[in-house]
């Protein structure tokens, strides 16, 4: 059984995270759904752009605790994003966490719902968004990074798109995305992808320069204790232990 929805429609192909059960989590087997769809659109010429949205109440709830990806496959699926030359719009109604937060990073458009809302909580189990920041501090306001990196506040989708982690924010985000998705329609495929290759150079440098430090980063600190007590008690729905 999938846990990725794909429908097609005058050149735009969405691709739909089905696994409300677990609020999407970013288990290896999503991602690796998710990495061969792209490479699908990646070879399809009928492709003009891809859109990226979810079922149930929640975009992304970040990393599966249970049946997470390897931290290489996580950021080859990131630079995946980044480097397909078709544009991915992200289309979120609901809640994004952590690592889903690295999925909008990595799309040329993000848009969200006035009810969605966004957290980076890393922080509140013992570790830190390193894998994610690849392609989130290159287009995120830095004051704005050290205050949600550092607090794990959850935060509205105006402030999102304040900050640079949005494109846009609206009551009716489907409404909002009809020019953009219009746009798309009416550019011609080598424009798009010259463009975006335009677009992502100073990310792809990040990449280049930064990956493997952060995968080693990432690895180390959820192989700690403090980190082993933020996950089991996340798990156990109570305070970790380090809690005032």
């Amino acid at each position: 059984m999938t846990i990725l929805g794909t429908a097609h429609e005058r050149g735009i192909t969405t691709l739909t995270l089905d696994s409300p059960a677990n609020r999407n989590a970013l288990s290896a087997r999503l991602v690796g759904e998710l990495a061969q769809a792209l490479t699908d659109c990646a070879k399809d010429d009928s492709v003009r752009a891809v859109v990226l949205t979810h079922t149930g109440s929640t975009f992304s709830a970040g990393a599966d605790l249970k049946a997470p990806p390897n931290p290489y496959t996580f950021v080859a699926l990131l630079r995946q994003i980044v480097t397909l030359p078709k544009p991915v719009v992200a289309r979120v109604t609901g809640h994004v966490r952590a690592g889903g937060l690295g999925l909008l990073g990595a799309c040329d458009i993000a848009a969200a719902s006035s009810a969605s809302d966004f957290a980076f909580t890393e922080v509140r189990i013992g570790v830190a968004p390193a894998v994610i920041s690849l392609p989130l501090l290159e287009r995120m306001d830095p004051r704005a990074a050290e205050r949600y990196y550092l607090t794990g506040e959850r935060f509205d989708a105006a402030e999102a798109a304040r900050i640079g982690l949005l494109t846009l924010a609206a009551d009716d985000v489907d409404a909002a995305l009809g020019p953009v998705i219009e746009g798309l329609r009416k550019a011609s495929a080598q424009g798009l992808a010259a463009s975006k290759e335009l677009l992502a150079a100073r990310v792809l440098e990040t990449f280049d320069r930064d990956a493997e430090d952060l995968v080693q980063r990432s690895a180390s600190l959820f192989a700690s204790p403090e980190a082993r007590e933020g996950m089991t008690a996340f798990l156990e729905r109570r305070d970790p232990a380090w809690v005032l």
